[in-house]
């Protein structure tokens, strides 16, 4: 590894995501696997104890998985959807597994795809959410359950990880645990990996021909396979395949209104929820295929030469596909970053394309498919999106971070409208709150074409609720939702604090989410959530005090749109 031009690298994961974001990819880091708690059991969120019984062994079309009893909780970890991808699998459609004869030990966490890796340099970045990047390998086509009970007929979730469509994995923040889902909530919990970045969306139609010709979305199609099997084999595991929720934050947001758009994931997918993400605009087939042309040279491989991409080490080929991305791209404009509205010009980069079989449209940004028409939709968006917790600027710097993005008029308007809206906030988490009216209006663009629609509802939400940790300045950051719709505050104590009042918001956040996935309707006793349109934009806001508002950050979120 010597060679490899990206070795002298130190990437900071937030740093890789704005990225991700504005560009479409990650960068490619050679770093070793570091792993923490999060691959544990989550037994200490529950009753406690740890079994692995004959009764926990259930039945797939493929042969037997055997799981493990937490707490109360049946848990199956790393069961197989697809064959292995790398070798002579690599960029082909998901093989279905070859079926087994014994057991299969569904007890730990498969591979994750190889990618970037977390820098844990960033310490109080690391700390408020304790990342995990377990291990990497192109054997990764595994899903995760967690269930009550193995008869039954519950409502199933589906979570789709963030991370762009780069990095990221089913339990890379200890907030993905399904286990408080099935104890509490009484649903069946699934979590997926899948590939990602150049292994997962590299056009490579030109160069391998016919066989290839789904190489640019198999990142997605691999969800597809995910989602058949899902509806092949959940009621083996007290789920019901007619009612099945996919949801996402970030990148995992993107993947969720891609899906609604793709005409192989119809009739898979009964209700949806987009999180700090989705509606992205992706690139044509012809620019998909012009970046895998500069790749290739940038490798030095023959235009035809698949046989040599097989074999090639996947950082190598992260690198030149970063380079070639950015020779084509250019600088990034605007305010890129978590949950920032798209680019108004499609982007090259690891991430889905028009390819106008598989992905036929651009979802959720030119329009709400008829597809998904009948699919009811959560969208929202935190308030905070854009924290990083290394950025501590004075006003005067902040305002000409600003100046330079929007212009020094618009940059002076938005400040004082964010300091008269939220004088309890300091100079420091405002500035973190300006990606998050970004994503506001993101949101809005979203809920505006579903709701045009006149098909299933869609409802909206804001989360503000701000963590008490390290002060409390780094208020509602970018996942920072994900510990309270999972109902994991105590597993994501060190950033939650586990408080009465964090504990108290995820009970009613996590309602949301189950009965949302059981009916299509994500209210609860004492806590009504109206559907929203673009005129009112009726909102759920999370927070200590949950209520329903028209257009939260309505006036100061309109700012960036003058």
């Amino acid at each position: 590894m010597g060679d490899d031009p990206t070795a002298s690298l130190v990437l900071n994961r937030r740093r890789a995501m704005i990225a991700s974001a504005g560009a479409g990819l990650g960068l490619a880091l050679p770093f070793g696997a570091l792993a923490s708690d999060s691959v544990k059991t989550a037994a200490h969120t529950g009753p406690g104890g740890c079994s692995t019984p004959r009764s926990a062994i259930a039945r797939t079309q493929y042969g037997k998985v055997r799981g493990y009893v937490a707490g109360d909780v049946f848990t199956f970890k790393g069961i197989p959807y697809g064959q292995d991808t790398g070798g002579e699998n690599r960029w082909l459609p998901a093989k279905p597994p070859k079926p087994w004869t014994d057991d299969y030990p569904a007890l730990v966490y498969g591979a994750n795809c190889p990618q970037s890796l977390h820098n844990f340099r960033a310490i109080e970045q690391t700390f408020l959410q304790d990342w995990d990047d377990g291990f990497l390998g192109e054997d990764m086509l595994k899903l995760n359950i967690w269930t009550p009970s193995l008869s039954g007929s519950r409502a199933v979730m589906v979570y789709l990880h963030g991370g762009g469509y780069s990095f990221g994995s089913s339990y890379e923040l200890p907030s993905h645990e399904g286990a408080q889902m099935a104890r509490n909530h009484d649903v069946v919990q699934v979590s997926v990996n899948h590939r990602l970045n150049a292994l997962g969306f590299l056009d490579l139609a030109e160069v391998g021909g016919a066989a290839y010709e789904d190489s640019v979305n198999v990142g997605m199609t691999d969800l597809v396979a995910a989602l058949r099997w899902v509806r092949d084999n959940i009621a083996n595991f007290g789920g019901d395949p007619d009612k099945v929720m996919i949801y996402g934050q970030s990148g995992g947001g993107s993947k969720v209104t891609t899906l609604l758009g793709m005409p192989s994931a119809a009739g898979l997918i009964h209700r949806a929820a987009v999180q700090s993400g989705g509606g992205g605009n992706i690139p044509a087939a012809e620019q998909s295929r012009e970046l895998a042309r500069q790749t290739l040279k940038e490798l030095g491989i023959g235009a035809t030469d698949i046989g040599a991409l097989q074999k090639i080490e996947w950082a190598r080929l992260m690198a030149a596909g970063t380079a070639a991305a950015s020779r084509i791209n250019g600088p990034v404009r605007g305010l890129p970053g978590p949950g920032a509205a798209p680019s108004p010009v499609p982007r090259v980069g690891w991430g889905p394309a028009m390819d106008g079989r598989l992905i036929n449209l651009r979802a959720y940004h030119d329009t709400a498919p008829a597809i998904s028409s009948h699919v009811p939709v959560v969208i929202g968006n935190v308030s905070e999106e854009g924290m990083r917790y290394s950025q501590n600027p004075t006003e005067d710097e902040w305002r000409h971070q600003l100046a330079e993005s929007m212009g020094a008029a618009k940059a002076d308007l938005l400040i004082e409208a964010m300091k008269k809206a939220h004088p309890e906030k300091t100079i420091r988490t405002l500035s973190y709150g300006v990606q998050g009216l970004s994503a506001r209006n993101n949101v809005q663009r979203m809920v505006k074409l579903k709701a045009d629609q006149r098909g299933a509802p869609v409802y909206q939400y804001l989360f503000q609720w701000q963590s008490p940790q390290l002060d409390g300045i780094a208020g509602a950051w970018h996942t920072a939702e994900l510990a309270f719709c999972f109902d994991n505050t105590k597993r994501c104590e060190q950033g939650t604090g586990d408080t009465a009042e964090a504990r108290a918001l995820a009970h009613k956040m996590a309602r949301a989410w189950a009965n949302f996935a059981r009916t299509g309707n994500p209210s609860q006793p004492g806590l009504t959530w109206a559907p929203s349109d673009s005129d009112r934009c009726q909102t759920m806001i999370f927070d200590n005090q949950c209520r329903m508002q028209d257009d939260p950050e309505g006036e100061v979120r309109k700012i960036l749109l003058g």
